[in-house]
């Protein structure tokens, strides 16, 4: 198929004459295109194929009468990019993956390109339920960015669809993980105020909900939980400051929020557990390393559970990984030598600074001891 980009151009910028500013940004286009300015002519296409001019279609011609006339001399990331906007005007799936089928063998020899295109079929794949091919997708896209040193541009995109999955899949800890991870990748600015809530939203329900989630502290630290604030959602912050301190208290307080959202209603009895677990964790990290041995009964009391369910308690989180430690059956106490790290809160941290002021106290007295007993022990050697 024979294409005229100069006329294609000239076309579009007559059709414009009526609109001064659209007429411009044609005029920029065919001088960058005349003048073979590649560089500056792939930005100011990755601009304007965001023009609100197209919002009624015309990307699709844009791309066959004009874009593919130059496409090998833009960058293949720069390109990608370009082609996922004007990609979102092709309605039908097989479709739009064959447009990015087309794409990535045009930028085969470029990983984050690769990637890109990747990640674009694996979200499509995703809407039509076809999770075994977005399985297969996800596990291409690992092994390529394995082999990159450090986070690239394309990263977002692989954690993004990661999340996705793992939430179509209702795995909130894998997903919980992934979209920590996306959020690590991307200005939390540059998305709207609906999906910075969608988000947060989605984060603290899979905090709550995740098997093997026991650390809130990095979520309660990230900016994007403050989009929660203006909604009706506000009391899931309180919830996540209970979850993290282990705070049993604040957590039946919070029952009449909590227990009308229904996917935390209708795990009550596992919220109820966790929480316990992480009051035990909490226990154990407010304590010093030489106090570490622990009444049955004062568990229990943290817990808030039967002394008779203590051990059983103790237990889960040995096997779970939350504490090591030694259970003494005989005097009804556990002797904990360690507990899972965590991200901390502005309480735990100082909580921490008042642990490390007492050890340094410790280890003055002690210098202080050894210093005083130094002459006796030196007079005693030589007589």
């Amino acid at each position: 198929m024979s294409r005229d980009p100069r006329g294609y151009l000239l076309r579009k910028r007559q059709e414009a004459a009526l609109n001064a500013e659209l007429a411009q940004q044609w005029a920029e286009l065919e001088n960058d295109f005349n003048k073979r300015l590649w560089h500056q002519l792939t930005e100011h296409t990755m601009r304007f194929v965001r023009h609100p001019s197209f919002q009624q279609g015309g990307l699709l011609e844009f791309y066959h009468e004009f874009l593919m006339d130059f496409e090998h001399k833009i960058k293949p990331l720069s390109l990608v990019e370009i082609i996922l906007v004007i990609a979102d005007e092709i309605a039908e799936a097989n479709e739009k993956i064959l447009f990015f089928e087309k794409t990535k063998e045009k930028v085969k020899n470029d990983l984050e390109a690769k990637v890109l295109c990747l990640t674009a079929i694996g979200l499509i794949k995703l809407q039509c339920s076809q999770l075994d091919e977005v399985k297969q997708i996800m596990e291409e896209v690992n092994g390529l960015l394995e082999t990159v040193d450090g986070v690239t541009a394309v990263h977002a995109r692989y954690y993004d669809l990661c999340s996705s999955f793992h939430k179509v899949k209702a795995d909130h800890g894998a997903y919980y993980r992934d979209a920590l991870r996306y959020l690590g990748c991307v200005d939390v600015n540059s998305m709207s105020d609906e999906q910075q809530v969608e988000r947060a939203l989605s984060l603290s329900l899979a905090a709550l909900l995740g098997d093997d989630v026991y650390n809130f502290g990095e979520l309660l630290a990230h900016p994007i939980l403050a989009s929660l604030q203006s909604t009706s959602y506000r009391w899931l912050i309180n919830l996540l400051r209970a979850f993290n301190t282990g705070d049993l208290t604040a957590f039946n307080a919070l029952a009449g929020e909590w227990e009308l959202q229904t996917d935390l209603a209708n795990n009550s009895d596992k919220l109820s557990k966790k929480i316990r677990l992480l009051a035990l964790m909490e226990l154990v990290f407010s304590r010093h390393s030489h106090n570490r041995t622990i009444p049955f009964k004062v568990i229990a009391e943290t817990a808030q559970v039967p002394t008779t369910e203590v051990e059983h308690l103790i237990m889960k989180a040995l096997s779970r990984g939350l504490v090591k430690g030694t259970i003494d059956e005989i005097s009804k106490e556990v002797n904990m030598t360690w507990v899972q790290p965590r991200v901390l809160d502005l309480d735990q941290v100082k909580e921490m600074k008042s642990k490390m002021s007492s050890w340094s106290g410790q280890i003055q007295e002690t210098v202080t001891l050894i210093k005083n007993e130094i002459p006796d022990i030196v007079a005693h050697t030589y007589i």
